[in-house]
C-alpha cells in the first residue's frame, strides 16, 4: 500500500510555477503538474447568465450550438472524514475521542480525486471509464458544479472556454434517475419542457417544431403519445424514458451536456443506440462527457474521448484511438476477440482474488499512473488564467440562469399542473369525497346540536373541529402530494428554468376550481347546517370564509414543511407539531387566558387560535340560548347561557371576527413567503456521503467455490411447456381494460449445471418470467396475471411448497438486507432461520462461514451492509450477500434479476463467476442480464431470447446461437460481442422511419422462423449445419471453447478440462438431441443425477419453527434497531416530546372555574397518543415489513415469529415513555401525587399508544403504499378523537356504538373519573350564580355533564382488553394478506395442473 501512496503523490512540487500558469495539451488529454497537498480554492469570476439560443426568425433548431472547450487543471478533490457534531452517526467517536484524548481519531483526509487533468474540445464525445470506487461520478459532479460539502476541499478548476464559472456556458445535466411526471406523455413532457426552456420570443411553431425534431433524433416517435408512468401505472420502457430525460435537457440546446450512467439499466442495443444518439449530437458540435460501466466495442468505436481512472487518479486520458496503442507501447497488448473498453478497465483495477495477484496489479496500475504523468509533463503548454478563488463548502447561491418570466412561467406551470391533476381521478376524487366523507360523519356527530350547556360545549367543539380537524387532514394529504412533485420542481429549479413563486402560486391557481374552492365549500355547506348553526345566510359565509383561508394556509403550511425538509417523513413529523402546538394555543383545550406566561405568546403565532376565535364569535357573538329558567336572558341565573358570558370563559375578545379573518389571510402570504425562502434559497444539491475508509471492493474477484462434484448432486431440470403470461387491468371504477400480453407462449428448457441466460430488449418480459417462475408476482385490486401453459421440474408440475423450497430467487435490488447487519451478523441469521432444526448452531455457523468464504466475503465481512443513509459495503458485495442468503440452503434452482445490472465491468466478471461456479455443482442458474461482457458469453449454457411483447426468437445452447442465426442470413462480424450481437438483431430501431420498418420486418420474420421450428418439434441441432462454426468468418464455437480450455487452465472458474477437450467426467458429457452423437458445447450433468418426480415431494422445506426463529429474530432486531440512534429518537422521543409539550401549556393546575375547562382539555389531549402511536409505526414497520415479506416468500418463518419480534421490541420503549409522561403529567402538570392517578395515566398513554401502532400494522399491511396508509389512518384517528366523550358530549347512536371499538373511549373515561373525582373548584364573583354557588364546584358534576360518571376501572379493563383485540386484529390482517398472496399462487398452481390433464 505504500507503493499505492506514493503513486497518488507523483506530481511535480513545481508550487511558484504553478501558482503562476496552468497547463494546456496540445494534444489529447494529459496530466499536468499538480502541488501536493496545498488546498488552493476556487471562485466563479462572477455571476452570469447562461446565453441563451439564437431565437431570432427561423434560426431556432438543435444545429445552433455554440463551441465551448472544456479544459480541467490539477483538479483534485479531498474529503474529510474526522468525526463531526453535524453527523450523528460520528458520536460514537467523537465520545472514544474525549474519552481517551491521547488517541488521535481527529482530522481525517480522503482522496476522492487526485491532480485530473484534460481536455474535452466543442463536437466530441467523452466517456469516463473506471472500476467501483474510482471516481467517475465525483469527477462528473464536479465539472457540473453539483458537489457541495463542508467538509470537501477542492484544488484546480475546470474552465469553459478559459471562463472557470459553468454558468458562462449553456449546460445541462442528465441524472441517473428519470424524474418525470409519470401522468404526462413524452410529448407533453417535451412540450412544457420546451415551454420553459424556450421562452419568448421564441414562438409556439417554433416549439413544436423543435420538439418534433428531438423526439425523432432521440427516436423516441413509437412511444411520443405514451404516458411516462411508474410503478403503479406501466409505461415506457427505461430506455424510453432516458432518452426522454436527455430531451428535455437537450431542449435548452446546451453546449456541454453531462450524463452519470446513461446506459445503466438498458439493455446492451438500447444502450448502443443511446449512445449513437450522443454521437450525432456531439457532431453538431456539442461537448458531451458521460460515465458508463462497462461500454460494448462498438460504443468504444463512437468515442472520441477517454479518461481511465483508478482510485481518483488517471490511467490514460486522451484520444480513444490513441488509448490501445498506448498500452501496448508499455507492453500490454490487447489480445484477439476483447472488447477494448473491458481490456482498458481491467488493467485499471486492482485484482484482489489471491495476495500474488494483488500485488502485481498495484505495481501495473502504478506503472500505468506513472507513464502517464511522464508523457503528460512532456506536452503542456502554459496558460494563465484570472482568477483561482472559490469557496466549495457551501453552493453558489449567486448562479444565475436564464429563464422565463414570471408570468410565463405561471402560465405553463398552470397547464401541466391542471393536466397532471386530471389525470389522477383518484387524487383528484380522493380529495373531494374525503371532504365530502369528513363533513357528513362529522356532521352526523354534531347533527342538530342542542341549545343546552352540554349543546353549547359540543358547539364548541364542532367549530374546534372544523377548523383544525379537516385542516390537519388536507395538510398530510398535501404534504404526501407534495412530496411527489418536489423532485421535478428541484430539477427544473436546478436547471434554472422554473423559479420558486411562479411554482407555488401556479400549483394553486391550477387547483383553485378543482379543489381549494370546493373543498371548504362542500364541508361548510355539509357540517353547517347539519350541525344545526344559526342559520343566518351572513354567518355561513364568514363561516365559509373563514374555512377557505384554512385551507389556503393548510396548503401552504404543507408547501414550507416540504420546502424545509423536502421528504415525507420529515415534512409530517413538522406538520405534527405544528398542529400540536395549533391544537393546544386555539384556546379550546386550554382556557386561552390561563395559559403559563412563558408559552401565552404562542397563541398570537397559531392561525388555529384566530380560526377557532372567528369562528366562535361568529356562532356566539349575539346569541342567546335555552335556558331552563324563566326570565330568559334578564335573569342573572341564565349568564351562562349567553354568547358574551362563552366568549369570555373562552378568553376571546369581543367582535374578534374580521380581526381574525385578516391575521389568517396574513399566514398565508407568511407561508407563501416562507416556502418561497426554503423553495428559492434551500438548494438540494448533490453531495458527498461519509463513507468507510477504504472504497474498496474486497470481495472481488475473491470467491473460493469449493465444487462438489456434480455426481453427487441431485439436479432439476426447469421447462416451460407452452408457458404463456397476461395481464388484465381495470380501470379506478372497475372497467375491464384491454388485456395486455406480457409473454407469448414459451417453451424451453434450462438445464441443471450452465449458467441459463434470459436476454432480451426493454419491454421483452425478462423479469416478469423470471418472477413468474419464482410465483413472485403478486395479484392487485385492478391488476390481475393470468398464466397458462406449464412449469415441469424434471418433467414433473411441481407444488407450491416443491418450488418455494427448491428454488431461491435474487432480486435486482438488495432491499431484504438490514442495513445495519455486519456481513457475517447477515449471514449467520439467514443461516440460523433458513437451516434445518437438526443442525446444531455451530454447524449452522460452519455453513454461514463456509458460504461467506465461497462468495469471497471475508474481507469485509465485518462492515455493515449500510444503506443511503449508513454507508457500508459496495453493490458489488451486496449482490454476493444477496446471493450467498439464497445459497445457504444449497437450492437446486437459482434464479437472478439482473444480478450485474449496475456494476462495473470487472465486478460484474467477478459476479458471472461465482454464478459458474455454483453451476458447476450442479445447480440450474437461470438469470436475465442487460448487457453482457463479451467474455461473460463464452459462460453462457442455455440462452433464452425475447423480442419486445414477449415474443421467442431463439432458445438453446449459447454455442450454436450464432450458428442458427447464420442460416438465417445474419452473421456475427468477427470482432462483435455474440450478445450485443443478438440483441441488435431482435430489436426494434425508432430512430429513422425506414430502420424501424426494416427492423420490425426482421424481427417479425425471426418470430416467425422459430415458431416454424417449435411447430415442427426439430431440434435446433437438426437445422444446423454439422459443424458449429460460421461461413463468412464470423466467430466460432470452438474458438470459444478454446478460450473456454485455457480459462479453466488459468485458474478460472470454468469446467477443468481434459488433454482431449472433455471435461472430468468423461463420456458424461451431454450429447445433443438429434442423437448426433455430437457432444454439447457445455457439459452437464449425467440424467442419472436427476432428482425423479416421485422424489420432488421429499425436497420440501419447513419454515423454521416459532421457538427456533422468536430468538433468532428478536436478536437480529434488536441489533439493527440499536445500530440506528434515528429509529431510537422514534421510538421514545414522540412521547416524551408531547409529554413535555403538554407540561409546558397546562402545568400548573388550579381550582378556579377556568381549570375545568383545563382539566378536561388535559384528559382530552391523551388522545393525541394515537397519533403517536401511528408515527412511530411508520418510521419502523415498512423497512420491517419489507424484509419479511422477502423472507416470507422465501418461507423461512411464520408469521406469528415476525409479529411477537416486533411487539416484544415495540412494549419495552412504549414502557419507558409512558412512565417519563406519568412523571410529567402527575408531578409538573399538578395532578393529585398518588400512585393510583400516576399508574392511570402510564397506562391510559401505554394502551392508546400500542393502539395506534396496531392501526399503523393494519393499515401499512393492507396498503404498501405508506403515504396513503397515512393519510386512511389520520382520518380514523381523527374520528375517534371526536367521538371520544369531551369535544363530542351527545351523539347519533352508531356513533356511540362505534365508540365501543376506539380506546380512546375508554382512556379519556377512566382519566377523567380518576383525575376529577373528588375535586372541588371555586369562582369569583362574577362567575356565581344568584344563589351564591358556582355553576360548577365538584369534578363529579364535571363527570355528569360530559356523561362520564361512569367506573374507571372497568374502562380500564376494556382499555386492556382493547390493546390486546388491536393487536390480534394486527396479526389477523397480515396472515390474510399473505394468505391471500399464497392461494394466489396455489389456484395458479391448480390452474396449471387442470391444463396439464386436459
Amino acid at each position: 500500500m505504500m507503493m499505492s501512496d506514493k503513486a497518488n503523490s507523483l506530481c511535480p512540487a513545481d508550487v511558484t510555477q504553478g501558482l503562476q500558469s496552468h497547463t494546456l495539451p496540445k494534444a489529447g488529454i494529459i496530466e499536468p503538474p499538480c502541488y501536493g497537498d496545498g488546498l488552493i480554492g476556487l471562485d466563479p469570476v462572477g455571476p452570469r447568465q447562461q446565453p441563451i439560443p439564437s431565437l431570432t426568425g427561423r434560426q431556432l433548431s438543435l444545429d445552433d450550438v455554440e463551441a465551448v472547450h472544456v479544459e480541467l487543471r490539477d483538479l483534485s478533490i479531498t474529503l474529510d472524514t474526522s468525526p463531526s457534531l453535524m453527523e450523528p452517526a460520528t458520536y460514537p467517536d467523537l465520545i472514544r475521542n474525549v474519552l481517551k484524548p491521547d488517541v488521535d481519531i481527529g482530522s481525517k483526509k480522503k482522496t476522492l480525486l487526485n491532480c485530473i487533468n484534460a481536455s474535452f474540445k466543442p463536437g466530441t464525445l467523452t466517456a469516463i471509464l473506471g472500476g467501483s470506487g474510482s471516481g467517475k461520478t465525483t469527477l462528473l459532479n464536479t465539472m457540473a458544479d453539483r458537489v457541495f460539502s463542508p467538509r470537501l476541499s477542492k484544488t484546480g478548476l475546470a474552465a469553459f472556454n478559459k471562463s472557470i464559472s459553468i454558468n458562462s456556458i449553456r449546460h445541462a445535466y442528465v441524472m441517473q434517475q428519470d424524474v418525470l411526471l409519470p401522468t404526462l406523455t413524452v410529448r407533453e413532457t417535451l412540450r412544457y419542457a420546451a415551454d420553459l426552456r424556450l421562452p419568448p420570443p421564441a414562438t409556439d411553431d417554433q416549439r413544436a417544431r423543435i420538439v418534433e425534431e428531438v423526439i425523432l433524433e432521440l427516436g423516441l416517435k413509437d412511444c411520443a403519445d405514451t404516458r411516462i408512468g411508474n410503478s403503479q401505472h406501466r409505461g415506457c420502457s427505461g430506455g424510453e424514458k432516458r432518452r426522454t430525460s436527455i430531451g428535455v435537457q437537450l431542449l435548452a440546446n446546451p453546449s456541454v451536456l453531462f450524463l452519470d450512467e446513461p446506459t445503466t439499466g438498458l439493455d446492451a442495443t438500447s444502450a448502443y443506440r443511446l449512445v449513437q444518439t450522443l454521437k450525432d449530437l456531439s457532431l453538431k458540435g456539442r461537448t458531451i462527457i458521460a460515465t458508463l460501466h462497462s461500454p460494448r466495442s462498438e460504443i468504444w468505436d463512437l468515442l472520441d474521448n477517454l479518461i481511465l481512472l483508478s482510485k481518483g487518479s488517471l490511467v490514460y486520458s486522451g484520444s480513444t484511438q490513441g488509448c490501445i496503442p498506448w498500452f501496448s507501447s508499455l507492453g500490454y497488448e490487447l489480445p484477439p476477440f476483447v472488447n477494448p473498453a473491458e481490456f482498458a478497465v481491467d488493467h485499471a483495477a486492482i485484482d484482489n482474488r489471491t495476495p500474488e495477484l494483488e500485488e502485481e496489479s498495484i505495481a501495473r496500475v502504478r506503472h500505468l499512473k506513472v507513464a502517464w504523468v511522464e508523457r503528460s509533463q512532456k506536452i503542456t503548454e502554459p496558460l494563465p488564467l484570472e482568477s483561482t478563488q472559490h469557496d466549495y463548502a457551501t453552493p453558489n447561491l449567486l448562479r444565475r440562469q436564464h429563464h422565463a418570466g414570471l408570468a410565463h412561467q405561471i402560465k405553463v406551470l398552470t397547464s401541466r399542473t391542471f393536466k397532471v391533476t386530471y389525470r389522477d381521478p383518484l387524487g383528484m376524487a380522493g380529495s373531494i369525497l374525503e371532504v365530502i366523507f369528513m363533513a357528513a360523519i362529522t356532521g352526523y356527530i354534531f347533527y342538530n346540536l342542542g341549545r343546552d350547556l352540554p349543546g353549547i360545549r359540543s358547539r364548541q367543539g364542532a367549530l374546534y373541529i372544523s377548523i383544525a380537524l379537516q385542516g390537519y387532514l388536507f395538510l398530510t394529504f398535501e404534504i404526501y402530494r407534495m412530496s411527489l412533485d418536489i423532485l421535478a420542481f428541484d430539477r427544473e429549479k436546478s436547471e434554472g428554468c422554473v423559479t420558486a413563486l411562479p411554482f407555488i402560486l401556479s400549483r394553486r391557481i391550477a387547483r383553485l376550481f378543482t379543489e381549494d374552492i370546493p373543498v371548504p365549500f362542500l364541508y361548510s355547506v355539509f357540517f353547517y347546517f347539519l350541525a344545526g348553526f344559526e342559520p343566518d345566510a351572513r354567518k355561513f359565509f364568514t363561516f365559509f370564509a373563514v374555512l377557505l383561508l384554512n385551507h389556503y394556509i393548510s396548503v401552504t403550511l404543507a408547501t414550507a414543511c416540504i420546502a424545509a425538509v423536502r421528504h415525507f417523513p420529515g415534512a409530517s413529523l413538522i406538520a405534527n407539531l405544528a398542529y400540536t402546538l395549533q391544537s393546544l394555543a386555539c384556546g379550546f383545550f386550554i382556557q386561552s387566558n390561563t395559559i403559563p406566561i412563558y408559552v401565552r405568546w404562542t397563541k398570537y403565532i397559531t392561525y388555529s387560535f384566530y380560526g377557532f376565535g372567528s369562528l366562535c364569535s361568529n356562532e356566539f357573538e349575539g346569541s342567546f340560548y335555552d335556558c331552563p329558567l324563566e326570565g330568559g336572558a334578564e335573569n342573572p341565573a341564565c349568564v351562562q347561557y349567553t354568547g358574551r358570558y362563552i366568549l369570555d370563559n373562552l378568553g376571546l375578545p369581543r367582535h374578534w371576527i374580521s380581526r381574525p379573518i385578516i391575521a389568517m389571510l396574513g399566514f398565508v402570504f407568511l407561508f407563501i413567503l416562507t416556502s418561497w425562502i426554503g423553495l428559492a434559497f434551500i438548494n438540494v444539491e448533490m453531495t458527498i456521503a461519509r463513507s468507510r475508509t477504504s472504497g474498496t471492493d474486497f470481495s472481488t474477484g475473491k470467491e473460493k467455490m469449493i465444487q462438489r462434484p456434480m455426481q453427487e448432486a441431485r439436479t432439476i431440470d426447469v421447462s416451460l411447456d407452452k408457458f404463456a403470461l397476461r395481464l388484465e387491468k381495470r380501470s379506478a371504477l372497475g372497467k375491464p381494460l384491454p388485456t395486455k400480453v406480457i409473454l407469448q407462449p414459451i417453451t424451453t428448457t434450462f438445464q441443471a449445471g450452465m449458467l441459463n441466460t434470459i436476454m432480451g430488449p426493454s419491454g421483452s418480459g425478462k423479469t416478469s418470467l423470471l418472477s413468474a417462475m419464482a410465483q413472485r408476482i403478486n395479484n392487485t385490486i385492478g391488476t390481475k396475471y393470468r398464466s397458462s401453459g406449464r412449469l415441469l421440474f424434471n418433467g414433473a408440475v411441481p407444488s407450491s411448497s416443491v418450488i418455494r423450497s427448491v428454488v431461491s430467487y435474487v432480486c435486482q435490488d438488495d432491499d431484504a438486507l438490514l442495513p445495519s447487519l455486519t456481513v457475517r451478523e447477515t449471514l449467520r441469521f439467514a443461516a440460523g432461520l433458513r437451516l434445518p432444526s437438526w443442525m446444531s448452531t455451530q454447524e449452522k455457523y460452519e455453513r454461514a462461514e463456509e458460504v461467506l468464504l465461497n462468495m469471497g466475503l471475508k474481507d469485509c465481512a465485518d462492515n455493515l451492509i449500510g444503506s443511503d443513509i449508513i454507508k457500508g459495503i459496495s453493490g458489488g458485495e451486496k449482490r454476493r450477500v444477496s446471493i450467498a442468503v439464497q445459497i445457504l440452503t444449497d437450492p437446486r434452482v437459482l434464479l437472478l434479476d439482473e444480478p450485474t445490472s449496475g456494476l462495473d465491468a470487472f465486478t460484474a466478471s467477478s459476479i458471472t463467476g461465482v454464478l459458474q461456479g455454483l453451476a458447476n455443482e450442479g445447480r440450474t442458474i437461470i438469470l436475465t442480464i442487460h448487457q453482457a461482457r463479451s467474455d461473460l458469453f463464452r459462460s453462457f449454457g442455455n440462452v433464452l431470447l425475447l423480442a419486445r411483447g414477449g415474443s421467442l426468437i431463439y432458445s438453446g445452447l449459447a454455442g450454436g446461437m450464432l450458428e442458427y442465426f447464420g442460416t438465417l442470413h445474419h452473421h456475427c462480424p468477427q470482432h462483435t460481442n455474440p450478445a450485443d450481437f443478438a440483441l441488435d438483431l431482435i430489436t426494434v430501431n425508432l430512430q429513422e422511419e425506414q430502420r424501424e420498418t426494416e427492423s420490425r420486418g426482421r424481427v417479425r420474420k425471426l418470430i416467425e422462423s422459430w415458431s416454424s421450428v417449435a411447430e415442427s418439434s426439430q431440434p435446433v441441432a437438426n437445422i444446423l449445419l454439422p459443424r458449429l462454426s460460421m461461413d463468412g468468418g464470423g466467430i466460432r464455437p470452438s474458438q470459444i471453447l478454446a478460450s473456454e480450455h485455457r480459462d479453466s487452465k488459468s485458474g478460472g472458474t470454468n469446467l477443468k478440462a481434459n488433454e482431449d477437450g472433455d471435461d472430468e467426467r468423461g463420456s458424461q458429457g451431454r450429447t445433443d438431441r438429434a442423437g448426433s452423437g455430437r457432444p454439447s458445447l457445455i457439459p452437464t450433468p449425467n440424467k442419472t443425477t436427476l432428482v425423479r418426480p416421485a422424489e420432488l415431494g421429499a425436497l420440501v422445506r419447513k419454515r423454521a419453527s416459532f421457538r427456533t426463529a422468536f430468538p433468532l429474530l428478536l436478536r437480529r432486531a434488536t441489533i439493527n434497531l440499536r445500530r440506528q440512534p434515528p429509529l431510537l429518537l422514534a421510538r421514545t422521543f414522540q412521547v416524551i416530546g408531547l409529554a413535555i409539550v403538554l407540561a409546558l401549556f397546562f402545568a400548573p393546575l388550579h381550582h378556579d372555574y377556568y381549570s375545568i375547562q383545563n382539566r378536561v382539555g388535559f384528559v382530552q389531549e391523551i388522545c393525541a397518543f394515537y397519533f403517536v402511536g401511528m408515527l412511530q409505526n411508520v418510521a419502523i414497520y415498512p423497512a420491517e415489513r419489507e424484509v419479511f415479506y422477502r423472507e416470507d416468500d422465501d418461507a423461512v418463518y411464520s408469521i406469528e415469529a415476525f409479529l411477537a419480534t416486533y411487539t416484544i421490541l415495540e412494549v419495552p420503549f412504549e414502557i419507558v415513555s409512558c412512565l417519563v409522561f406519568g412523571v410529567l403529567a402527575d408531578f409538573a402538570v399538578g395532578f393529585p401525587r398518588t400512585a393510583e392517578l400516576y399508574f392511570v395515566l402510564v397506562f391510559c398513554a401505554f394502551g392508546i399508544v400500542s393502539c395506534g401502532e396496531s392501526l399503523g400494522i393494519m393499515f401499512n399491511t393492507v396498503f404498501n403504499h405508506t403515504g396513503f396508509a397515512v393519510n386512511i389512518v389520520s382520518i380514523l384517528l381523527s374520528v375517534a378523537q371526536v367521538i371520544a366523550g369531551l369535544i363530542s358530549i351527545e351523539m347519533p347512536r352508531v356513533f356511540e356504538i362505534f365508540n365501543y371499538l376506539s380506546p380512546t373511549k375508554y382512556a379519556v373515561a377512566a382519566l377523567a373519573r380518576f383525575s376529577l373525582d373528588g375535586v372541588m373548584f371555586t369562582c369569583d364573583a362574577a362567575q356565581r350564580l344568584p344563589d351564591g354557588h358556582c355553576t360548577i364546584e365538584t369534578g363529579k358534576q364535571v363527570l355528569q355533564l360530559y356523561n362520564l360518571d361512569v367506573n374507571g376501572v372497568t374502562n380500564l379493563a376494556a382499555l386492556a382488553g382493547t390493546v390486546l383485540v388491536y393487536r390480534l386484529v394486527a396479526w389477523l390482517l397480515l396472515r390474510l394478506v399473505r394468505t391471500k398472496e399464497n392461494s394466489i399462487v396455489k389456484l395458479r398452481r391448480q390452474s396449471e395442473k387442470n391444463n396439464a390433464m386436459l
